[in-house]
């Protein structure tokens, strides 16, 4: 039998409100099944924090191209590549609220909306649990990719139109929005529990985590672990300490029009209210696209893959753009591509349409793969990003095994292999229980408690999981040097424990 996936959830992070056990869930979902209650529940400020994610990518310097982490800007400053991601996430109560909305009251009716038309519902793959053609498990990104490289494969001549929406979240509109919501409901005004959620999510408060470092760019330590002993896993006692604080609450002021826009990226229900969002969108494509022309169409979020004949491709991209604009979202010219496929040389090839040039073996990047046509690869920068992590690991724990042995004056250096190999090796494929413990302060004293946490395996295995489910022993290859790089990185440090 699958498990679908449970509304609760026992997050681990320090908020504004205290953390929810798995104990009092029963406790918790009282509260948050109760329309009632949810419709008069004060939700509390979101925290803010940045995840900064650094890119190598090929950039213009002056006409001269070449791969950096650099780039130049419009007034030709050189900057950094790094993309950010503003996270914001809610407090322990409201993250149930937003969850079991989503999971148990709103995702249900959209569901029973998109399976009135099986083409729009194909044609939707993100943040949804969709079955494989086998009924054993739910699909991933490798399924979705998959299905878009099978089409190609099937049409051989056609041209895959790759768009992605500028500041997706940031920039949905909210009476768009609110109107498409009730829609799905089957009402023409959100119930008075719903519109209490919509405001949450709309006119949202928030603190930056950077901001609760109130000790030389630090978190009061002390005060925490006092906060722990109490029993309260929290950054304040009460909320009232927090809003008698120094610490500015800010408001959303995004604004587009003289009207504020956009949703956080990171509370439980922003998924599903982006899908919820681009409705009118996707029906307006299997409408005049997809049932009048043959043309396929998938949305993986704000990623949108369109295959039609070359003769289509301006139709169907003016098309697209008009349609975008209907929403009120702009299409990123800068990332929009271009791939044509045919067969050239006895073997389905990939083209990048460059204006009127074709430039050859350049493949179509989607969800972390490339799609060559005759061959399909695991995206080489997320390849980098997976030796990196490994050497950047190796480095970190080098430094600290020197520590220890400074500090208690020892010879030996030695670096605990087993998780390192599990991590980034063959060795930890197999998913299997970890042995671990989970601490925590009852009546003022710690009291630690194993348990056992469910291991689903690392990158190797997805790999190896990509390279069958794709048939594609290629993408196996790609990663048959990664054993004798991890020994090389170990070798490079003063581990006693390892071989030169």
């Amino acid at each position: 039998m699958i498990k679908t996936k449970d509304w609760f959830k026992d997050r681990g992070y320090p908020h504004f409100s205290n953390k929810t056990p798995l104990s009092i869930k029963k406790d918790i979902e009282s509260y948050v099944s109760n329309p009632k209650k949810v419709a008069q529940h004060s939700f509390l400020p979101l925290i803010f924090k940045e995840i900064k994610q650094r890119r190598y990518k090929l950039s213009d310097f002056n006409g001269i191209k070449r791969h950096s982490h650099k780039k130049l800007d419009k007034k030709g400053n050189v900057v950094s590549n790094s993309k950010i991601r503003e996270i914001l996430y809610a407090s322990h109560i409201d993250a149930h609220i937003y969850s079991y909305y989503t999971q148990k009251v709103i995702s249900p009716k959209y569901e029973a909306y998109l399976n009135k038309n099986i083409e729009l519902s194909n044609s939707i793959s993100a943040y949804r649990q969709i079955l494989t053609d086998d009924k054993i498990k739910f699909k991933n990104n490798v399924h979705f990719a998959k299905d878009i490289f099978d089409e190609i494969k099937k049409r051989e001549n056609c041209v895959v139109l790759a768009f992605d929406i500028e500041n997706f979240f940031p920039t949905l509109n909210h009476k768009k929005l609110k109107l498409i919501w009730a829609k799905i409901l089957g009402c023409k005004a959100l119930p008075k529990d719903h519109y209490n959620i919509f405001k949450a999510a709309t006119k949202f408060t928030y603190v930056k985590l950077n901001d609760l470092k109130t000790k030389n760019n630090h978190f009061d330590e002390k005060k925490l672990a006092q906060l722990k002993k109490e029993g309260k896993h929290t950054f304040f006692n009460y909320v009232k300490e927090l809003i008698d604080s120094d610490i500015i609450i800010h408001k959303n002021q995004k604004h587009k029009n003289g009207k504020i826009i956009g949703i956080p990226q990171g509370l439980p229900i922003s998924a599903l209210l982006a899908n919820i969002y681009m409705l009118p969108f996707d029906e307006s494509i299997i409408n005049e696209l997809t049932i009048k022309h043959y043309i396929f169409y998938r949305r993986y979020s704000d990623d949108i893959i369109v295959i039609c004949k070359e003769n289509e491709v301006e139709f169907v991209e003016e098309f697209v753009i008009n349609q975008i604009k209907e929403i009120e979202l702009v299409i990123s010219k800068e990332k929009t591509e271009k791939t044509l496929f045919k067969t050239d040389n006895s073997k389905l090839q990939s083209f990048k349409i460059n204006g009127k040039e074709l430039i050859k073996d350049i493949p179509l990047n989607y969800l972390g793969f490339e799609f060559y046509g005759y061959k399909t690869l695991v995206k080489s920068k997320n390849l980098a990003g997976f030796y990196r992590d490994l050497k950047d690991t190796i480095r970190r724990k080098s430094k600290r095994v020197e520590k220890i042995n400074e500090n208690k004056l020892l010879d030996e250096s030695p670096i605990f292999k087993r998780k390192i190999y599990r991590l980034y090796s063959f060795k930890g494929t197999k998913s299997r229980l970890l042995d671990s413990k989970r601490s925590g302060y009852i009546n003022g004293k710690l009291v630690v408690k194993p348990f056992q946490r469910k291991y689903r395996g690392n990158y190797i295995k997805y790999i190896y999981t990509a390279s069958e489910e794709m048939n594609a022993p290629e993408i196996k290859k790609q990663i048959r040097r990664h054993w004798k790089i991890l020994q090389s990185t170990l070798r490079k440090y003063n581990f006693s424990n390892v071989k030169k």
